[in-house]
């Protein structure tokens, strides 16, 4: 029988992060089953290191139905050779492998949503492993994190960069340049209480002082060309600006407009069963009481549609996907620019 000590990751990989040059490897993740007895999951990692200097570690498939930054990784991790580095890349373009392989947000292993257990633990479920191994030692040798989502099977995104507040004036300024030199067209700052709250990668990211940028780049599980070419141009901005990349050909950022979630009330719900009928598209500016949509009940016309209307002004900076909604089913999500109400 194996013996980890608690707190000690049992994910392991052959790959050595000291040593210099490209190395494609897999983390493996113990997992066994009736079909593999002594089976591991394997986790695509890519080091590329030459020399002293930051470790940047950039991340996708998070969540498995979240295509854009897996394209945009996969692709770095060919196109980047060591003599183009100074320092160290760590690119894991399918964090989440079991769902990334399912095409769901969710692992089918264990039903785990990566991005809501941080900061794992040791022993266990698989999904609690990953994000053990993540928080424990790759988030450890960082000193950035890009962490690459879009909007998944059940939302829609403008193509955005996030942050969450910092715990000093500074911090914060310092995570706005950055996002800034990133250039998605909007730049979000969270309060850090929405979505996942204190169990997401940049949470615990910050709590260990690591800077770190996520994206939304599209959604409705299809692929963004826009959103995966602001993902490649972003994270080569940054890395270059940081001095991980510092002969890279980039084009100039563009303007970032900087925005926020204002409370509980930017979020829209269904209040019913039903066929979703949007009112306004992604980009619109609305207003309080304004018309977001109707939900059409399924059982038929009998029963008039329930008309859903926004509590609060903003702009439309995600909607639900799929037609059909339950009560709870997230509709919309509203941003404010830095500064309004």
């Amino acid at each position: 029988m194996e013996m980890v000590p608690a707190g000690e990751t049992r994910i392991w990989t052959t790959l050595d992060f000291d040593r210099d040059g490209k190395q494609h490897d897999w983390l493996r993740l113990p997992f066994s089953t009736d079909r593999s007895a002594y089976g591991v999951i394997p986790i695509p990692i890519t080091c590329i290191r030459n020399g002293v200097g930051p470790t940047a570690l950039l991340i996708a498939g998070n969540h498995g139905d979240e295509y854009e930054g897996q394209v945009a990784l996969s692709k770095l991790a060919r196109q980047v050779e060591p003599r183009d580095v100074r320092g160290r890349i760590l690119i894991l373009p399918a964090l989440n492998y079991p769902a990334v392989v399912a095409g769901r947000r969710l692992s089918p292993l264990d039903e785990g949503n990566l991005n809501r257990l941080f900061p794992g633990e040791a022993n266990g479920t698989p999904t609690q492993m990953i994000a053990h191994y993540v928080s424990s030692v790759l988030l450890s040798m960082a000193d950035i994190v890009i962490d690459l989502h879009s909007g998944g099977r059940s939302l829609s995104y403008l193509s955005c960069c996030l942050i969450r507040a910092g715990k000093t004036g500074a911090e914060t300024a310092r995570l706005i340049e950055l996002m800034e030199v990133f250039g998605a067209p909007i730049g979000s700052i969270s309060d850090g209480t929405g979505g996942g709250g204190a169990t997401t990668l940049s949470a615990v990211a910050q709590a260990l002082g690591v800077p770190t940028l996520t994206t939304e780049l599209g959604g409705g599980g299809t692929f963004s060309t826009t959103g995966e070419a602001i993902a490649s141009q972003g994270i080569c901005r940054v890395l270059k600006y940081i001095g991980v990349l510092p002969n890279a050909e980039t084009k100039p950022a563009p303007p970032v407009r900087l925005m926020r979630v204002v409370g509980r009330g930017a979020f829209t719900y269904a209040p019913i069963h039903g066929i979703f009928e949007p009112a306004v598209e992604l980009g619109d500016t609305v207003d309080t009481g304004q018309t977001a949509g109707f939900i059409f009940p399924v059982e038929g016309s009998q029963k008039p549609p329930e008309e859903v209307c926004f509590s609060q002004p903003g702009l439309v900076a995600c909607r639900r996907a799929p037609a059909l909604a339950a009560p709870g089913d997230c509709l919309f999500k509203l941003v404010t620019d830095v500064g309004a109400m």
